[in-house]
């Protein structure tokens, strides 16, 4: 039987990669796909907590948090899509002209 610990412990992994991905990496597709990692890591622990309780608000909670990847992706793919037509890098260092 699969107990909360294991879904913890599956989180926990997932978070952390997703952590050392954003931290590590210069180029901004494998950013967003960490970021990704780490809201999908926070949708595991919702829905393992709202099956313990039995209470569907960490489920219902958990599709809030998908819409929100969803339109975060839409945003970050059309910031993308700005930056490599403007300089034809996908590095986060050359993103200081969208300061502005």
């Amino acid at each position: 039987m699969i107990s909360i610990g294991h879904y913890l412990l599956l989180s926990l992994a997932l978070f952390s990669v997703g952590v050392v991905g954003v931290l590590t990496r210069r180029n901004v597709v494998v950013m967003l796909m960490s970021v990704e990692l780490i809201l999908n890591a926070v949708n595991i622990n919702l829905v393992a907590f709202s099956r313990l309780y039995g209470n569907v608000g960490g489920q219902v909670f958990a599709l809030f948090v998908m819409a929100d990847a969803a339109a975060e992706a839409a945003v970050g793919l059309g910031i993308i899509l700005a930056l490599f037509r403007n300089r034809k890098t996908l590095f986060a260092d050359e993103m200081d002209w969208l300061k502005w």
